[in-house]
C-alpha cells in the first residue's frame, strides 16, 4: 500500500514524499482512512511508529486556511508539542496553513498575537488553559481535536486540565487519542468524550530479537563510578541515560563531565530554549551521551540510540517500557544497561512481574575504579568520596556547641536565627521563610520529577542514612530473588 492508495490528496501526498516517505507504517495504514471519513480513533502505536503523520493527515484534509482555529493537538511536554508543530508545518506546507505551539516556559505575549491568525494549534494542557482563562484562544470552531501521547498526559496529572480543554470545544467534532499505551483512564475518557471510536494499534517497532537486557547489582556508593567505566568503553553510537530526579540528572552530568565524557542534560527544570537546544545538539551527534529524565522518554524524535542506562529505575514499569523503546529500531542493534543498587531492588522487581517475557541477564561486576565525585547542595559545594557510605560529607559551619541542624547554635550564636529571633531547635533561619516557594514548578514539566531523590541515600532533616539499617559495610543488602533467564 501507497499513500496514494489511502486516499490523501495530491498536495499531501507530495509533501510526504518531501518527507521520503513512501509507504505508510502500520499505525497509519489502519487509522488514515479511518481519519479521513471523520471517525473518531484511538490508536495504540509505540514511539518513533508514525503516530504524528497519522493524525496530521487528517488535519491536512480537514482544515481550511483563514478560516480560523480549526484544529487542537495536546501533547504532555514543550519538547513534543514543538516536534509536532515542526512536522505538521512540513505537510501543511502546500495548504498554506499556520500552525503554532503554544507552552509554558516562555513568553505569553507572541503566543497571544499568534493564535489571533492560527489555524492549527499543538500546545501543552497548562499553557492552554491558561489561554482559556485569559480569553485568548477561541475553540468554537474546532472541528478536530487531537490527544497525543493521552496516557503520558493522565501521568502527569493533567487530566482535569485535558477535560476541561475538551468541554470548551464543540461537541460536533471528531476527536483522535494516540498513545504508546491505552490505560484505564484514556478508555474513561474516550467513553465520556468520544463517539463510538475505532480501535486500532501496530506492533512494537522494536526488535526484540535485536534487543539485549541486562542489568549489575551493585552497591550504591559504586554506581556512578561504573557507569563511567561503561561509558569510557563505549565508542560507538548515541547513548541515553535515564534519571529518576532532576537532582539525579544534574549530578551525572557534572560529574560525567568532570571525567572527560562529553554529556549534557535534558529535564523539566530548564528553560524551553536550553531544552530544545540540547535535543538538537544530540540529535546531531555533536554530544554523544544525553542524561534525561522521562520527559526524553516519550514522543521526542531522536534516532540511532544504541545503548540506554537506567542508572535510576523507574516505578513504574510501563516508563522502562518506553525507556528501552528507544533503541534497536529499525534493524539496527541496542543494548539497555540497568544499574542496580539496594533501593532499586523494588522498582526492578516489578518490572520482572509484569513482564514476564523480558529477558534481563544479570552481568558480572568488572573491576572498577573508584570515581571522586562533586555533590551541590543548598549550602555550597561539597566534595566526597564516591565509596563513602553515607554520602554526608558537608561544610556547615559549627556554633558553640558542634552541632549545626537540630542543634541549639548556629553561625550567629545559641538559640538566634538570622534574624535574631528565638529558634526552638532549628538552627537554619532561611528554611521556614523560603517554604512558600517551594513547590512553584511549570505545570508542563515531567511529573517523574516529583519522586525522591535518594542518589545519595541521605534524609534532609537529619544525617542518618535511610538505607542505614538496609546494609553493612561489606554492601551485603537483603536482596530479592530476582528471575534470571536461562
Amino acid at each position: 500500500m501507497k499513500f496514494e492508495d489511502i486516499g490523501l490528496d495530491n498536495e499531501t501526498v507530495i509533501s510526504i514524499n518531501k518527507l521520503g516517505i513512501t509507504i505508510p507504517t502500520e499505525i497509519q495504514g489502519k487509522s488514515i482512512p479511518l481519519i479521513l471519513e471523520g471517525k473518531d480513533v484511538i490508536g495504540e502505536s509505540a514511539t518513533g511508529s508514525g503516530k504524528t503523520l497519522a493524525f496530521g493527515c487528517g488535519i491536512t484534509e480537514h482544515v481550511e486556511s483563514k478560516q480560523g482555529l480549526q484544529s487542537l493537538i495536546l501533547t504532555p511536554t514543550r519538547e513534543l508539542a514543538e516536534q509536532v508543530k515542526e512536522s505538521l508545518k512540513k505537510l501543511a506546507a502546500n495548504k498554506q496553513l499556520k500552525v503554532i505551539s503554544v507552552y509554558g516556559g516562555v513568553s505569553i505575549n507572541p503566543q497571544i498575537y499568534d493564535l489571533k491568525k492560527a489555524e492549527v494549534v499543538v500546545g501543552t494542557p497548562g499553557r492552554l488553559l491558561d489561554h482559556l482563562q485569559r480569553g485568548t484562544i477561541d475553540t468554537s470552531k474546532i472541528n478536530l481535536l487531537v490527544l497525543d501521547e493521552a496516557d503520558r498526559m493522565f501521568d502527569m496529572g493533567f487530566l482535569d486540565d485535558v477535560e476541561r480543554i475538551i468541554e470548551s470545544c464543540p461537541k460536533e467534532r471528531q476527536t483522535l487519542c494516540f498513545s504508546a499505551t491505552i490505560s484505564e483512564k484514556v478508555k474513561n475518557l474516550a467513553n465520556r468524550y468520544m463517539k463510538n471510536p475505532a480501535k486500532v494499534a501496530a506492533k512494537n517497532q522494536v526488535d526484540p530479537s535485536k534487543l539485549k537486557q541486562a542489568y549489575y547489582d551493585i552497591h550504591k556508593g559504586m554506581k556512578f563510578s561504573l557507569l563511567v567505566h561503561l561509558l569510557q568503553k563505549e565508542k560507538n553510537g548515541l547513548v541515553m541515560v535515564f534519571c529518576n530526579t532532576r537532582r539525579n540528572t544534574d549530578f551525572v552530568v557534572k560529574n560525567l563531565k568532570s571525567n572527560k565524557i562529553d554529556a549534557i542534560a535534558i529535564h523539566g527544570g530548564l528553560t524551553q530554549n536550553k531544552r530544545t537546544r540540547t535535543i538538537d545538539m544530540f540529535n546531531s551527534t555533536k554530544v554523544n551521551v544525553l542524561v534525561c529524565t522521562d520527559v526524553a522518554a516519550r514522543g521526542l524524535h531522536i534516532d540511532n540510540v544504541s545503548h540506554i542506562y537506567n542508572y535510576d529505575i523507574p516505578k513504574d514499569p510501563k516508563d522502562y517500557v518506553h525507556r528501552i523503546g528507544r533503541t534497536a529500531r529499525a534493524e539496527e542493534e541496542g543494548q539497555v544497561i540497568n544499574l542496580l543498587c539496594d533501593y532499586d531492588y523494588d522498582n526492578f522487581g516489578r518490572i520482572q512481574n509484569d513482564y514476564r517475557s523480558f529477558v534481563i541477564d544479570k552481568l558480572e561486576k568488572p573491576y572498577v575504579d573508584r570515581v571522586e565525585t562533586v555533590r551541590d547542595n543548598f549550602n555550597g559545594n561539597s566534595r566526597f568520596r564516591n565509596g563513602n557510605r553515607n554520602g554526608n560529607s558537608r561544610n556547615f559551619r559549627r556554633g558553640n556547641s558542634g552541632r549545626s541542624r537540630g542543634g541549639s547554635s548556629n553561625r550567629f550564636g545559641n538559640n538566634s536565627n538570622r534574624f535574631g529571633n528565638s529558634s526552638r531547635g532549628n538552627s537554619n533561619g532561611f528554611r521556614k521563610g523560603n517554604s512558600k516557594f517551594r513547590g512553584n514548578r511549570s505545570r508542563d514539566s515531567d511529573s517523574s520529577e516529583n519522586s525522591r531523590n535518594r542518589e545519595s541515600g541521605r534524609s534532609r532533616g537529619n544525617n542518618s542514612s535511610r538505607f542505614r539499617n538496609s546494609s553493612n559495610r561489606s554492601g551485603n543488602s537483603r536482596k530479592p530473588n530476582f528471575r534470571r533467564s536461562n
